[in-house]
């Protein structure tokens, strides 16, 4: 395959990568800023996309979050690949406080009241794991005489999966929005040095295709004239 890695990673490495890039999170950053200043569409469209991908990384639908982060660009006729590039604002380092902040909020919303720190830990750890060993269970179940039980998964959705995306389109919005309002004037000023750059270079170039046709004119004018001063001194 083309784009096969040919000294394939073990798997200790591939997990520590997922959350510490090989050339580190700061030169990450830089290419997704490099990248989305350099998109090839108006400031206020790429906006719209930043808005889009951030506003997605606020959902608990992790593995879904390009594809809805493209279709809600797509619907606010915003940039896709701004979008799909935004939603590297969720990332390993910062998927636990935005999992806090959503399930607090989800959890006041829904008039569940907030959770306290050891409820915060107990939901986010034990809960994921009670949810993931009744789901396995309950597959296995399937093949064997066993019963599913699907109490663990239930609590799982009360307490985590519901408020999570209930609780996500409020700081979602929030920090969307920030993120559209703090990128528009950002591509707005790039694009227009840019616009000014590409410019001066145009008018340079005309400059010097002017001088090298004026002197090609001369050279010409010159060369007209040198006959006739020739048949003057012979007379």
């Amino acid at each position: 395959m083309v784009f096969k890695r040919r000294d394939r990673l073990p798997w200790w490495k591939a997990t520590l990568r997922a959350f510490w890039p090989n050339r580190g999170w700061g030169r990450a950053l830089q290419y997704v800023k490099h990248r989305l200043r350099r998109l090839p569409d108006p400031p206020h469209r790429i906006a719209r996309g930043v808005f889009a991908g951030v506003f997605v990384t606020f959902s608990p639908l992790f593995g879904l979050h390009f594809l809805f982060a493209a279709s809600l660009a797509w619907i606010m006729r915003g940039n896709v690949l701004a979008a799909l590039l935004s939603t590297f604002v969720g990332n390993p380092l910062t998927f636990v406080p935005i999992a806090a902040l959503s399930i607090q909020t989800g959890h006041t919303i829904l008039g569940a009241g907030g959770l306290d720190d050891h409820q915060m830990h107990h939901s986010l750890g034990i809960t994921f794991v009670e949810a993931g060993r009744d789901l396995k269970n309950n597959v296995l179940a399937i093949f064997t005489d066993a019963s599913a039980d699907w109490s663990h998964l239930e609590i799982f959705f009360d307490e985590i999966f519901l408020p999570y995306l209930v609780g996500g389109l409020v700081p979602g919005a929030v920090f969307g929005l920030i993120g559209y309002y703090l990128s528009l004037p950002i591509f707005q000023a790039y694009q227009n040095r840019r616009k000014g750059v590409l410019a001066a270079k145009l008018a340079a170039l005309k400059e010097k295709a002017a001088a090298k046709q004026d002197g090609k004119t001369k050279l010409l004018s010159r060369g007209k004239d040198e006959p006739r001063d020739g048949k003057a001194e012979q007379h």
